[in-house]
């Protein structure tokens, strides 16, 4: 029987000098496997292109896919999955904070029958304690709020059965919150555990406003919950309206109090409190609102410059 095909699909942006470590540690575990190995490359702006096209001309199983600009590392991963033909497909990014080394035992699980495994961190001391903490809220936070449970300290590290990766590319929403989409299938999944490393080169592409952003991203894709709770916010901030009316009206008829009519400290705060609820839920509103004109634009996820072994 034909061996079973492997890909593993690598995300790339701004890159070069990850890529020959990269290579230099996967290799030699894919070696003995039926493989591909498909870089998506995230429009780069160094080297990126050139280095893989040179691997690429030597090795027949290293694929590169370029496109015109950049998409978002979620885009990317689309791309990949829908370039992929392996029987089942692995996502790891090329700066090596994720060890390759746990790919066959990946791959192990894979064959007794997951559909999912997922490669979590068991250890992410080489993150700053800012990370660490903001990465614990994020998935804390998603899952109350989502309808959809969301492995924890998982990031996009992972093994997909093709069944899985079919499912998914046929999912037409544009706003690619992957790691929800994965687990709103509801396949069977499995875990390896592996220690978090340092980057190897160059630095992170997931600053604090992306991060925020990509947050925002997975909690409107997979909740309305937000929605929901501006009205609860409306109808909690109308009942401390009513009690400070209420309590000014017991003072002034009961106690006499001179302080019937406000000043411009109670006027100011009232202004400025009930501008904030407003601005933040028209902001929620609008978040939902941009989702659905992205989705009837209809515009393709991405348009690929330059193909090599593909």
């Amino acid at each position: 029987m034909t061996p079973p095909l492997i890909s593993l699909v690598v995300p790339v942006f701004n890159e070069e000098k990850n890529i020959e470590p990269l290579l230099d540690r996967i290799l030699p575990i894919l070696k003995p496997l039926n493989y591909e190995v498909v870089f998506i490359d995230d429009g780069s702006q160094d080297k990126t292109v050139e280095v893989i096209t040179q691997f690429a001309k030597k090795n027949p199983c290293i694929r590169l896919a370029g496109f015109t600009r950049n998409f978002s590392h979620q885009i990317a991963l689309t791309c990949g999955y829908s370039l992929a033909k392996g029987d089942c497909i692995i996502t790891i990014d090329a700066d090596l904070q994720d060890a390759p080394e746990i790919i066959p035992e990946m791959i192990e699980k894979w064959k007794k029958g997951a559909k999912i495994v997922y490669a979590k961190r068991s250890e992410r001391q080489v993150d700053s304690f800012f990370k660490r903490n903001t990465a614990l809220i994020f998935y804390r936070f998603i899952n109350l709020m989502s309808d959809t449970p969301i492995p924890e300290d998982v990031g996009d590290f992972r093994l997909l059965d093709r069944e899985v990766v079919e499912f998914l590319n046929k999912l037409p929403e544009h706003s690619r919150f992957l790691r929800g989409l994965v687990a709103w299938g509801g396949y069977p999944a499995e875990y390896v555990y592996f220690k978090r490393a340092k980057r190897n080169a160059g630095q992170t592409h997931y600053t604090l406003s992306k991060m925020i952003n990509f947050a925002l991203e997975g909690l409107t894709s997979f909740s309305t919950k937000p929605l929901r709770m501006t009205i609860y916010l409306g109808f909690l901030v109308s009942l401390f309206s009513i009690i400070v009316v209420f309590e000014k009206v017991v003072q002034h008829y009961l106690f006499h109090s001179s302080d019937w009519v406000p000043g411009w400290p109670s006027l100011f705060f009232a202004v400025v409190f009930l501008g904030g609820i407003q601005l933040v839920t028209i902001g929620i509103i609008g978040e939902y609102i941009g989702k659905i004109y992205k989705e009837t634009q209809q515009r393709p996820f991405y348009l690929i410059k330059t193909k090599v072994n593909i």
